[in-house]
């Protein structure tokens, strides 16, 4: 039996989950999924699932009307076009960010809260090439060069991106900025 499998959506959902595999495991400490929404992979497993390795694993949500915060044990409240809270600002080792960049139209203060969260690690998977989408706003799509600068500019260096290429899908862009270089 053949298997179709929605090439503009779900794909690069699979292909980044398989890329956030690779390396979700090398990271311990405190790890938190900003905009986490119900944490879920859209392959039946949480991100959670994926750190291992983590002490301690929290998420952010921002209003609830947006799929966002509901209210749960180890989940906070996080509007990131906003100043970042002084209780969260380097509070984490490892700070993930799955597709919700662009839905921020104040993306450079969101990108930089996201920088300032973490006290090493930050993996971001953003769009590359895809459909506008979602009522809740759909405001900016990503390249390679982009990125990169955009971890410069906030003193991380970039350890790691890849995108996908598969024929007709979208493509999402998987990117790891660190700011010790030499732990790494």
């Amino acid at each position: 039996m053949k298997i179709f499998i929605d090439r503009i959506h779900r794909l690069p959902r699979i292909w980044s989950n398989q890329e956030l595999r690779k390396f979700a495991n090398l990271f311990s400490g405190d790890v938190v999924n900003v905009s986490a929404w119900k944490d879920g992979d859209k392959e039946g497993r949480t991100y959670k699932e994926y750190f291992i390795k983590a002490n301690t694993y929290t998420k952010t949500n921002w209003k609830s009307e947006a799929r966002g915060h509901q209210g749960e044990k180890d989940e906070i409240f996080l509007d990131l076009e906003c100043e970042l809270p002084n209780e969260l600002v380097g509070k984490f080792d490892v700070v993930f960010n799955h597709t919700t960049l662009e839905h921020i139209y104040d993306v450079t203060t969101a990108f930089s809260n996201l920088c300032a969260m973490s006290n090493d690690v930050l993996i971001v998977c953003v769009p590359f090439l895809q459909q506008y989408h979602g009522g809740y706003g759909d405001y900016w799509r990503f390249t390679p060069l982009l990125m990169k600068r955009l971890f410069e500019e906030h003193g991380m260096e970039l350890a790691y991106l890849s995108f996908n290429n598969h024929p007709g899908s979208s493509v999402y862009i998987f990117a790891i900025g660190i700011k010790n270089k030499d732990k790494w």
